[in-house]
């Protein structure tokens, strides 16, 4: 059954304040990295810091974010990522959203960003200087997030998301290393720099790596995710250091992959043997396009726990947002939008409604604010970000901070009015 997860200006006001006392209180405590067992329910918000002057810019995009930085009104407007103001502005709206820890995204153009000049005119043709001087301003915002939270003395943790969905990762450089060895030894020099950053889970500090959408089930065929396993196996000083888990898109639509092939009727598990993190999943029940639906979200299980659940505010269907020559145009017949009738995040609502009955280890809400492009997104029904913006105002925030509330404390949370 849906509900409707407005909330008053006055409520969410009155749970800012009380969640800015409770991050203040915990700021105050001694600092140490968050200890994730079977036992534990933990939130993660994806973020991404890849905006600025010499990084990505907001033109052209679906949504302009409401926070603003100086030094981005010669290029149309938006924030840097690297401007302290907006960092400090992004803790403080994680932190009343309730959520544990960041997945922090530096997954695309891995190579570009790592690998010799060598190695990139080679294997990497699209790298142009202006490029590669781009991505790498995205890795030294995404790097500047350890020293710059911590001396917020915010309680929120940040987890690695790594580029694992190109070949080329994989392919050694001049001396000797792959680019996702490269970004892995990048990664670990901060997290054992900054340990309060850390997140725990297995006995060592959690990274993730992002293998992109369709992944080949047969292991015969060697495909990349293999490789990166195998690659983790022959470096001991990383997997006896580290905890790594691989996450793939779109795991609603690989029945290959599945524990149990059939037509679902609610959300799929995945085959241990493959035991992929969902990226982004659809959502969508009512779907009557063959062959993929209806959609349900994807998780994996760590013995007799739901390990991983991704949300999201919106999904889109198996051949995007945009369906010209469908009944209901501009929409394709199974996309998932934001919003249901009137005001409401159906979608949203449909997705925590599975996350509070699978309980997961981890719940990984997709996005804070990629702020994509028209292609992929062109409205707030077809955007699945959260931060503040022009299409949708402060409104994800507030439905998205009382579903956190009701799925930490499902029996007593109240419904707002």
């Amino acid at each position: 059954m849906m509900r409707n997860t407005s909330v008053t200006t006055v409520s969410f006001a009155l749970a800012v304040l009380l969640n800015s006392a409770l991050a203040a209180a915990s700021s105050s405590k001694p600092a140490g990295p968050l200890i994730v067992d079977v036992s534990s329910n933990v939130v993660v918000m994806e973020y991404e810091a890849w905006f600025g002057p010499e990084a990505v810019t907001f033109q052209g995009t679906a949504a302009m974010p409401l926070l603003q930085s100086p030094d981005m009104h010669s290029v149309g407007g938006g924030y840097d990522s690297a401007d302290p103001a907006v960092i400090r502005k992004h803790v403080a709206q994680l932190e009343q959203l309730g959520v544990d820890a960041a997945l922090i995204d530096l997954t695309n153009n891995v190579s570009c960003i790592f690998d010799s000049e060598w190695f990139v005119r080679r294997y990497v043709t699209y790298c142009t200087p202006s490029f590669r001087s781009y991505n790498q301003t995205i890795r030294d915002n995404t790097g500047n997030l350890y020293p710059a939270w911590t001396e917020l003395g915010t309680r929120l943790k940040l987890i690695p998301l790594l580029g694992g969905n190109v070949d080329n990762v994989m392919y050694k450089d001049l001396d000797g290393k792959t680019a996702l060895q490269k970004e892995i030894e990048y990664f670990a020099a901060l997290m054992q720099q900054y340990p309060e950053r850390q997140v725990v889970y297995e006995g060592k500090p959690l990274m993730l790596i992002f293998l992109g959408a369709a992944q080949d089930p047969n292991r015969a065929d060697h495909p990349l995710w293999v490789r990166i396993r195998e690659f983790l196996s022959d470096h001991p000083e990383f997997s006896s250091q580290y905890t790594f888990k691989l996450m793939a898109g779109y795991l609603d639509s690989q029945p290959d992959l599945w524990l149990n092939q059939d037509t679902p009727d609610g959300p799929v598990e995945v085959a241990p043997e493959y035991g992929f993190w969902s990226w982004v999943d659809r959502l969508n029940p009512t779907c009557t396009v063959p062959p993929f639906c209806p959609y349900y979200p994807s998780y994996n299980r760590a013995g007799s726990r739901v390990e991983n659940l991704t949300v999201s505010v919106a999904a889109a269907g198996q051949y995007g947002w945009g369906c010209p020559n469908s009944e209901a145009p501009p929409y394709c017949p199974d996309d998932s939008l934001r919003f249901g009738k009137g005001e409401a995040y159906d979608t949203f609502d449909s997705f925590m409604t599975y996350a509070r009955q699978l309980d997961p280890i981890f719940l990984i809400l997709h996005q804070f604010n990629e702020f994509v492009p028209p292609d992929e997104g062109w409205n707030a029904n077809t955007d699945d970000d959260i931060e503040p913006a022009n299409l949708w105002g402060s409104g994800a925030l507030e439905v998205v901070r009382h579903q956190i509330s009701m799925y930490r404390q499902p029996s007593s949370a109240e419904r707002p009015n």
